[in-house]
C-alpha cells in the first residue's frame, strides 16, 4: 500500500497520504469528494488507464487510509498535500480532476502554486465557487442550514451520513443504478473516516469563497454538473463557475444527481475521456 509523506508546516508533523497509482502515460490525478475516499473513483480508474493515461487517486488527510491529524483541514493545507504528492512522484503535465469538495483543492492549488506542472483541470459536481448564502450570493445555502449539518455531524454523525448517502444519488429516482449494497458500502467508507476530519473539512467547503481565485485559472477546464444535484445545486456552483473561468467547457448532465460518477458513469466517462484526449 503506497504512501507519500507530507509535512504539516504549522505543527511540524509528518502526515502519510495513501494513494493508488495505475497505468502509464500522462498523469491524471483524481481528488475525491466529501465524505468518501479514493474508492469512489472505481468506475473511472479502469477507463482512464485503458485510454492510455497514468491514473493516481489519493485519500485526503483524515479519510480512507491516510493519516488523521487533529488540525489543519483548511484548503491551504489540502492544496499543499496535493503539491507534495505531485512533487514527490515527480509528475508533470498533470490533469487535476476534483469532485465536489475536491474542486476546491483544484482551484486553490492552481491559484497558490500555478500551472507549472498542471496542463488541464476538471471540476465535477463541484462546490466551486461558493457554498454559503451571503449578501452577494443570495442563492447559496443559508448559514442556519450549514449549522444544522455541523450539529448533526457532532451529535449523530453515522445516522446523518446514511441519509446524506441517499440524497447524494437522488436514491428514490435511481434505485436500479444504486443498490442498497452500494449505499452501505459508501456509508462504511464515510463512517470510518475521522470524525474530526469530517467536521473540519465540512467547515472548509462551507465557508471558503473561491470567487476571486477563479479568475486566476488559465488552463483548459472541463466543468461537469448534473441539473438534478440536491447536494450542490447547479445554479449556485458550476453555472457560476462557467461564467468566470476563462477557458472552459461546460457540460450539464440532464437529471444527473450529485453522485453522477455512479448513476451516469458512462456519460461522465465519455465526456471526461474526450477532454483528457484533446
Amino acid at each position: 500500500m503506497p504512501f507519500i509523506e507530507t509535512e504539516d508546516i504549522q505543527r511540524g508533523e509528518h502526515i502519510h497520504l495513501h494513494y493508488q497509482d495505475c497505468g502509464e502515460g500522462r498523469p491524471v490525478i483524481l481528488i475525491h469528494g466529501w465524505p468518501l475516499s479514493h474508492r469512489m473513483w472505481e468506475n473511472q480508474i479502469q477507463d482512464i488507464v485503458d485510454a492510455g493515461f497514468r491514473c493516481i487517486a489519493y485519500d485526503r488527510r483524515g479519510f480512507g487510509d491516510s493519516d488523521r491529524p487533529w488540525n489543519n483541514y483548511e484548503y491551504n493545507a489540502l492544496a499543499q498535500d496535493l503539491r507534495t504528492l505531485i512533487e514527490k512522484l515527480n509528475l508533470h503535465d498533470c490533469i487535476l480532476v476534483g469532485f465536489s469538495m475536491g474542486g476546491g483543492e483544484v482551484v486553490r492549488y492552481l491559484s497558490k502554486f500555478g500551472d507549472d506542472r498542471v496542463s488541464k483541470a476538471v471540476l465535477i459536481s463541484s462546490i466551486i465557487p461558493i457554498v454559503k448564502k451571503t449578501g452577494d450570493n443570495p442563492d447559496g445555502v443559508p448559514e442556519d442550514k450549514l449549522n444544522e449539518i455541523m450539529d448533526s455531524l457532532k451529535t449523530k454523525r453515522v445516522t446523518f451520513l446514511a441519509e446524506f448517502g441517499k440524497q447524494f444519488y437522488n436514491y428514490s429516482d435511481y434505485k436500479e443504478e444504486v443498490s442498497e449494497e452500494q449505499l452501505q458500502y459508501d456509508w462504511s467508507i464515510a463512517a470510518a473516516a475521522s470524525p474530526r476530519a469530517t467536521i473540519q473539512t465540512a467547515k472548509a467547503w462551507a465557508n471558503t469563497d473561491f470567487r476571486q481565485e477563479l479568475q486566476r485559472i488559465t488552463v483548459p477546464t472541463l466543468i461537469v454538473h448534473g441539473d438534478a444535484d440536491q447536494i450542490v445545486p447547479i445554479e449556485t456552483s458550476s453555472a457560476q463557475s462557467s461564467k468566470v473561468i476563462k477557458n472552459n467547457q461546460y457540460v450539464v448532465i440532464k437529471d444527473g444527481p450529485h453522485g453522477l460518477f455512479l448513476t451516469h458513469k458512462e456519460k461522465l466517462n465519455t465526456v471526461l475521456l474526450n477532454f483528457l484526449k484533446q
